[in-house]
């Protein structure tokens, strides 16, 4: 039944956003040509003569097919159940960014120069907003629906466990999901037991009967880690009734939201941590990227580094640059470089001391560059030589790796990459005097999600998010 909906609804979906595309493309023309928008000076450069819609509208052929291809790529055809919000904007936006791309290397290849460039704008940003308008509307409505009891997902859960609060509390975190949980079936607990109103309905061994006697959609297997002796003789019993079967790990502590399979020869194996960097290539891709966006970097930020040197030097004793040992790619120490933004101390204080509101020993400027990020810059030569990206988890000094690998879990596993100036806990605002355990989390996700699209996602975050610290005293 939800299969058959999901399919139904994905359909749906392709239509509505076939219809979107049109209205938008039409509303597009209706703004650049009739609106008042079209009386502006600005869209009066353009040459006064211009095609009729039905002329326009014949682009819509090709137009319409290749949209709904680029949405197909970008994910946007997933089942919504499930889906997060931003996310779906995210592809939206991404998928007409190709869109439009596309559209206008299509008009050139045409030799097409008569359509109004105001008009390919206008149909970018209109689509969107339709688009996530639309969507969000029809989530809305499914979640109406759900509420009333149509198109819910009926499931039952086997093993009361650790792994199974987790599931339930995510379940009913999320009700625009639609699942219904009717019970727990457990050999370790009393019938009646509840947890958060989901109650244990009988035993292990009576799974079969509950396939027979319910309408099930799906199984959820969610035993102890203690029992997976059993784990084989339950899948077998759901997959003869035919019932979609999932199974929750109970180990989800120490295995990756994604974990990464590898198949030697039929057999398959499970890597604790998934790295996409230890792949040669993208590593490669990495560093090239690297390497180019801190030449451009360092070419951009020239002159206001030329100027925070000179008051640098003019306004206190002591060297321009302050470099301080770090922990970077497979714990290896290396110097990190920094326009130096305190007044000089001795090394042994160095090592330990963390910086307060207040503090004494930041200079004038120093309170400045460090507030602005600016005293970061000098790192751009630590990325160069490849002791750090331009995007990574921040490297820590010695002493404190030492300290956090003993107190925090996972801590060890950010040196499995290459340190970086920024990342994707700091455009979240870990940076600075914040929860290490966070800022470590997002780390992982990082680690474990690394693509190039993420990379320039996060330097493009930098600019809006990152510069200005608010923890940087």
């Amino acid at each position: 039944m939800i299969k058959d909906n999901q399919k139904m609804l994905n359909k749906f979906h392709v239509l509505l956003d076939a219809f979107v595309i049109i209205i938008a493309y039409l509303i597009s023309y209706y703004l650049r040509f009739y609106s008042f928008l079209s009386k502006i000076h600005l869209f009066d450069l353009e040459h006064k003569g211009f095609y009729s819609l039905k002329e326009y509208s014949k682009s819509l052929i090709y137009l319409v097919p290749a949209y709904l291809f680029i949405y197909y790529l970008c994910r946007l055809y997933l089942p919504i159940r499930g889906k997060q919000k931003k996310l779906e904007v995210f592809n939206i936006i991404k998928a007409n960014t190709f869109g439009i791309v596309f559209f206008t290397f299509f008009l050139y290849f045409k030799r097409e120069s008569d359509y109004a460039r105001w008009f390919l704008f206008f149909f970018f940003v209109t689509n969107i907003i339709l688009t996530i308008t639309f969507r969000s509307l029809l989530s809305y409505s499914l979640k109406i629906a759900r509420r009333k009891g149509y198109n819910l997902k009926h499931i039952i859960l086997v093993g009361y466990s650790q792994a199974a609060e987790s599931y339930i509390d995510r379940i009913f975190a999320n009700p625009q999901w639609g699942y219904y949980i009717h019970g727990i079936l457990d050999d370790s607990m009393e019938i009646g037991t509840l947890y958060k109103k989901v109650p244990v309905i009988g035993a292990v061994s009576d799974l079969e009967t509950f396939l027979t006697e319910k309408e099930l959609d799906e199984i959820a297997i969610t035993l102890s880690i203690t029992e997976y002796g059993r784990l084989e003789q339950i899948v077998e019993i759901c997959e003869k009734s035919g019932v979609h079967t999932k199974f929750v790990p109970d180990y989800h502590s120490f295995i990756p939201t994604r974990p990464y399979t590898e198949d030697l020869n039929g057999l398959p194996v499970i890597n604790i941590r998934n790295v996409p960097l230890s792949n040669t290539y993208n590593s490669m891709v990495k560093r090239v990227f690297d390497f180019v966006g801190a030449v451009f970097a360092s070419i951009l930020f020239s002159i206001p580094m030329l100027i925070v040197i000179l008051i640098i030097k003019f306004t206190s004793k002591g060297p321009v640059i302050f470099s301080q040992v770090r922990v970077g790619k497979h714990n290896k120490e290396f110097k990190m470089y920094k326009f130096r933004s305190m007044e000089l101390q001795p090394e042994n204080k160095e090592k330990k001391a963390w910086t307060t509101i207040g503090d004494p020993r930041i200079t004038g400027i120093g309170k400045f560059i460090r507030k602005t990020s600016i005293d970061e810059l000098p790192q751009l030569w630590n990325v160069l030589k490849g002791d750090m990206s331009l995007v990574g988890p921040r490297p820590e000094r010695p002493f404190f790796v030492e300290k956090f690998k003993e107190e925090i879990p996972r801590y060890m596993i950010k040196h499995q990459v290459c340190p970086g100036l920024t990342g994707w806990a700091q455009i979240n605002g870990y940076r600075g005097d914040t929860s290490i355990r966070k800022r470590i989390d997002h780390d992982l996700y990082y680690i474990e999600n690394w693509t190039l699209g993420l990379d320039i996602k996060i330097l493009f975050l930098t600019v809006f998010k990152g510069f200005i610290n608010k923890n940087a005293y």
